[in-house]
């Protein structure tokens, strides 16, 4: 998800969407670990995400940030 559309999301939008790449990233993880990952550039995309998504709420907390 771009950060564009990200920014058109409310704030518990974002902290659901900062919840689910956090689960999936840490299930990605565990797969890497046991052996059954098969494609690990999952891992790189979903930190981007989960980074993209941190950035936006950390935008939205900051007063004036975004106008």
């Amino acid at each position: 998800m771009k950060a564009k559309e990200l920014r058109e999301l409310s704030v518990e939008e974002l902290k659901e969407k900062e919840r689910e790449a956090s689960q999936e990233l840490f299930n990605l993880r565990f797969q890497k670990a046991t052996g059954q990952l098969g494609n690990t550039a999952m891992i790189r995309k979903i930190k981007k995400n989960l980074a993209r998504v941190k950035t936006v709420l950390k935008e939205l907390s900051i007063p004036g940030a975004i106008e």
